[in-house]
């Protein structure tokens, strides 16, 4: 009866973590699916004493209650999974469109003569251009970096 308690609770605490998150806006809706599907199952399985027993036997583990966390662990490893797959996919996206920007970048400095430096042509200045003056500064305060 306690493994089953802490079984409701966990899977409760993860209903109210993605929630929490999904309303502070750190986690997508489309990610909060996910998380919510896994701990339905988890809390229809807690409950559901009887259907763990079942899926606990039928899968070989003497107690529901390892069946209970090799499950969840099984749902992690999904997940983990699905989301690896997503920062492979974004990493792709973000590696062509940095190539797409040098290019750009390389036309515009071919058809204007001008020097570009770095993303969208910000220098090493704090963001200006070599073009634009540096501003004057008052005397007998000093420069940065001397």
């Amino acid at each position: 009866m306690r493994v089953q308690i802490v079984s409701i609770l966990f899977a409760a605490v993860v209903f109210a973590a993605v929630f929490e998150m999904v309303r502070r806006r750190l986690l997508r809706e489309r990610y909060a699916l996910l998380w919510l599907a896994a701990a339905l199952v988890l809390l229809v399985l807690a409950v559901w004493k009887e259907l763990l027993t079942d899926v606990s036997h039928a899968a070989g583990i003497k107690t529901p209650s390892n069946a209970f966390f090799v499950i969840a662990f099984a749902f992690l490893l999904l997940l983990l999974l699905h989301f690896s797959a997503v920062v492979s996919r974004l990493a792709d996206e973000t590696r062509v469109l940095a190539q797409r920007l040098a290019l750009l970048e390389s036309r515009e400095h071919s058809s204007n003569g001008s020097v570009a430096h770095g993303p969208l042509g910000a220098s090493p200045e704090g963001g200006r251009r070599l073009a634009e003056p540096a501003p004057a500064t008052r005397a007998g305060q000093p420069q940065p970096g001397s």
